[in-house]
């Protein structure tokens, strides 16, 4: 693939996609690329001998556009099609497009039928693309390609120049210095660029397009008058006239091209010669291994030992495992390096390399063969001659095998029946010894035939002439030297075990009665130092009487313990005597037992000295606990008397909001004085609050003398203080409640029974199924639909005197009450929300009916209002609230404009979405 492929998305894709924008964005643009694609394509074309005049009528039949890629690409396209249809001009045009995306260009938005139809914004940016794939894109500077390489090579040829500096292709060149700089930089003689004058872009465009179309063979694809005329000259056109000048000195690096290909070759010539020499020097020392290693395997001379011979196939063996492997893989290195410079030479077109003398592949593989050759008969020599003295070493090896048995047995046998370890140890590992000891006796008598069977190897090794005899003698005498001593040392250890055993039983019977006394005295102790120091808890004065009698009661029982500590001391006296007496040496303590006269001692001094502790700390503790006995009922006799309090006044508060004696300003006042005796209560409060900091300090966690705890005391009081609180509260929206709507107070009253009566649990709020039985008992219907009162007892009216006797009633309306005295959803109606809902039921209040009446007295009738209408007839911010909020009117009468109003009005009152 093409080395623009990769890039060509890219590349192609963002003029293709500015193309419609640069046309609709300054119409002049398509006027200087129409002059400067034309003799773009012309500069090209005359080299067949023809050219266009218009370019999107000259290609419309595909043959000019055919012949311009065969002349711009050197390829042979297609035979295009010579009949006049648009069918035939459709085909050529379609054979130049698929030629132009065989190379990579993706064409897009351009297809056959706008370049036959004359489309001139289809046809230049084709054009485009065209110059971008054979004139720009193979432009490459410092690994950058097209626009960017182009770009780039400008910047570097016009740099040493002053008033130039060309940042891109459109205003950069607006002043005509940088194309008078890119012919001066290579053709210094064409122009006197000191004469030229920044302000003057006129005169120095057309010296550049003058000069280029007589000296340089380009020609002048574009007009100075249309570029300064420009506010900013079109980016294609530039890129192409400029790319014509790179491609026309092209030539000037020619030179640095012949420079890197004469380095490349000069690279590749010293590169074989370093793989020549490398081969040389690795056959060399190949062959001089070669060379000093065949003497070595050609040596038959012989051992006299397998010794010997084993050493020599242990050489062999590092011959094959370390040295020749490298050497293995020397020579496959030297054959694929002799290929590879083959292979390079060959693809250099550089003669074949011949090896010096003696050093070719095949003479290499020649004296590898006879290397092998020798190895394989030094190894058969060296494997017969093992087998030879193998024959040979038969007899002394199995002499040397059992007599090696014998002495790895014998080793440590004598050192081990000389010692004295039966001298400190115990009765069981004396008893342990003397079996050890048997099970040795028995294993030395098997081995006896052994060193019967060593010495007649031995004489037979003798008689045979045995080589190393002197050395099989020496070793068989010392053999049976050693048997002899074995045996008189064995019947020396025996004797000494046995007399041991009998001393050191009578001790161990000791040590045993010991062990059993000590023991659960020892136990008796540490339990008892255990509890002495055991930290205790303790919340009551009973708890703490309780330790110190056990207290007492232990103490009882120490005289009787240190008797049982004498007599077990005695047991251990006994002990020692014997072993002065017999002098025995015990180098160990009692086996059945860790426990020592000294830790007993030492344990019974540490209780006696815990017991005064233990009482000092009884004593302290019995007189806090008292301490703290009187704190519990310091608490509980205030504690007892203000929950009692703060209940009662609970209930009074409850008495006084369901009460209906005198007038809501009565309970008002009542309920004032309550609230202030209430708060005079606050210091009792705060004393409560001091005892109970005293408690906690004291960490006293229960009081059997209350079942207040100062959490229900603070609970209790704030609900005290909120419900005092949201109780006149309730009083007072109900005043104003009443106020407001003109109820009367025998009206509140009998509100206030009805309540009353169905809130039987005291409450103060009504669940649904006691709400509706409160409605019924006032006579409110909670039908579906709403009370018409015609005076007539109708299937409606008779329906709403069964509701009122207990019957079934209707869920729709019912829900919608509840709706508006539970707007939370709460399950539960309050009495304020209850007042609230009769007080608006009773009172005189709008409706949505009567708004719509009104609205359409406002409209002439209609069932629609304008917007004139509205502003007419209201004041203005309440007309655009009204406009602002109408929806328009839908119905079969409806008119521009036209607003509804009853949907406004039933949205009002909450039975719609506003």
């Amino acid at each position: 693939m093409d080395h623009y492929d990769s890039q060509q998305t890219n590349d192609y894709m963002q003029p293709e996609e500015d193309w419609d924008r640069d046309l609709l964005l300054d119409p002049a643009w398509e006027k200087q690329q129409r002059k400067t694609f034309t003799a773009w394509c012309n500069s090209h074309l005359r080299k067949a001998g023809t050219q266009i005049e218009n370019i999107e009528e000259d290609f419309r039949d595909g043959l000019k556009l055919m012949l311009l890629l065969e002349v711009i690409s050197g390829e042979r396209l297609a035979k295009p099609e010579r009949g006049k249809m648009r069918v035939h001009k459709i085909s050529n045009v379609n054979k130049a497009l698929d030629f132009i995306a065989s190379k990579g260009v993706k064409l897009v938005s351009i297809g056959a039928e706008e370049i036959v139809d004359g489309n001139v914004k289809m046809t230049l940016g084709m054009i485009w693309t065209i110059i971008l794939r054979f004139a720009i894109q193979d432009i490459s500077v410092e690994e950058t390609s097209a626009k960017e390489g182009l770009l780039l090579w400008c910047q570097r040829k016009t740099a040493p120049y002053k008033n130039v500096n060309i940042q891109n292709f459109h205003i950069s060149w607006k002043d005509g210095l940088g194309f008078c700089a890119l012919i001066h930089r290579h053709r210094p003689e064409l122009i006197d660029y000191g004469k030229l004058r920044k302000d003057d872009p006129l005169t120095n465009l057309n010296t550049a397009f003058d000069v280029a179309e007589k000296y340089l063979d380009i020609p002048k694809m574009l007009d100075a008058e249309d570029i300064v005329g420009t506010a900013r000259p079109d980016e294609k056109a530039i890129m192409t006239y400029v790319s014509s000048f790179y491609h026309a000195f092209s030539g000037a690096q020619k030179a640095e091209t012949a420079a890197n290909r004469i380095c490349k070759v000069l690279a590749v010539n010293q590169e074989n010669e370093q793989l020549m020499e490398d081969y040389e020097k690795l056959a060399s020392d190949l062959l001089e291994w070669i060379r000093r290693t065949i003497p070595w395997l050609e040596n038959r001379a012989p051992e006299n030992t397998m010794h010997a011979m084993q050493q020599k196939l242990e050489d062999f063996r590092d011959y094959r495992r370390l040295h020749k492997p490298p050497k293995v893989q020397e020579k496959c290195q030297l054959e694929i390096n002799f290929n590879t410079l083959q292979t390079k030479l060959r693809l250099s077109n550089r003669p074949a390399f011949m090896p010096s003398e003696g050093r070719m592949v095949s003479d290499i593989n020649n004296a590898w063969g006879c290397l092998e050759q020798a190895e394989k008969g030094y190894e058969e020599w060296l494997l017969n001659e093992i087998r030879r003295l193998e024959r040979l070493d038969h007899l002394a090896e199995k002499f040397r095998q059992k007599a090696s048995i014998h002495e790895a047995w014998t080793d440590g046998k004598e050192a081990m029946l000389q010692q004295k370890d039966f001298e400190t140890a115990t009765l069981s590992e004396i008893k342990a010894l003397l079996k050890k000891h048997e099970a040795f006796e028995s294993d030395l008598a098997a081995h006896q035939d052994r060193v019967e069977q060593i010495a007649a190897i031995a004489q037979e090794l003798n008689e045979l002439d045995y080589y190393d005899s002197p050395s099989v003698n020496a070793r068989c005498q010392k053999i049976c030297d050693q048997w002899d001593n074995l045996g008189a040392l064995t019947q020396k250890r025996r004797e000494a075990l046995e007399r041991t055993e009998k001393l050191l039983e009578t001790i161990d019977q000791l040590y045993l009665e010991y062990a059993k006394r000590a023991a659960p005295f020892n136990n008796w102790m540490e339990g008892a130092m255990e509890d002495l120091q055991d930290t205790f808890i303790v919340h009551t004065i009973e708890e703490i009487q309780g330790l110190t009698t056990a207290h007492e009661q232990f103490k009882a029982t120490l005289p009787d313990a240190d008797k049982e500590r004498l007599a077990i001391l005695g047991i251990h006296n006994e002990v020692s005597k014997i072993v002065q007496t017999y002098h025995v040496n015990m180098a160990g303590t009692n086996p059945y037992t860790t426990i020592t006269p000294q830790e007993i001692n030492g344990k019974w001094d540490h209780v006696r000295q815990l017991v005064p502790r233990r009482d000092q700390a009884l004593t302290e503790e019995h007189a806090r606990q008292q301490h703290n006995e009187r704190l519990r009922k310091q608490f509980a006799a205030q504690a007892n008397v203000i929950g009692p309090w703060i209940q009662t006044k609970m209930e009074e508060i409850g008495r006084i909001s369901i009460e209906m004696h005198g007038t809501l300003e009565d309970q008002l006042s009542h309920l004032r004085q309550y609230e202030k005796s209430i708060v005079n209560y606050k210091p009792k409060i705060d004393q409560l609050e001091g005892d109970h900091q005293l408690i906690q300090e004291a960490l006293i966690f229960d009081n059997k003398h209350t079942n207040y705890t100062m959490e229900h005391i603070r609970v209790g009081w704030e609900q005290l203080l909120t419900t005092i609180a949201r109780t006149i509260n309730e009083v007072e929206n109900q005043i104003l409640t009443r106020d407001a709507k003109g109820i009367s107070q025998e009206q509140m009253n009998e509100f206030r029974a009805s309540f009353n009566h169905f809130d039987r649990d005291h409450s103060g709020t009504l669940g649904p199924e006691e709400f509706k039985a409160c409605l019924i008992s006032l006579g409110y219907d909670i039908g579906n639909d709403p009370q018409k009162k015609t005076g007539m007892m109708d299937t409606d009216d008779f329906r709403a005197c069964l509701i009122s006797m207990g019957y079934n009633m209707g869920e729709a309306e019912f829900a919608r009450i509840m709706s508006i005295v539970d707007p939370n959803r709460l399950g539960v109606v309050t009495f304020q929300a209850f007042i609230d809902f009769m007080s608006r039921e009773t009172a005189d209040t709008d409706t949505a009916d009567q708004v719509m009446a009104s609205f359409k007295i406002l409209a002439g009738d209609k069932n629609y209002i304008t917007v004139d209408e509205l502003r007419r007839e209201l004041p203005p911010d309440q007309a655009e609230y009204c406009i602002a909020r109408m929806a328009p009117y839908t119905g079969p009468d409806a008119v521009p404009g036209a607003l509804d109003y009853m949907s406004f009005s039933t949205a009002l009152y909450g039975e719609s979405d506003l």
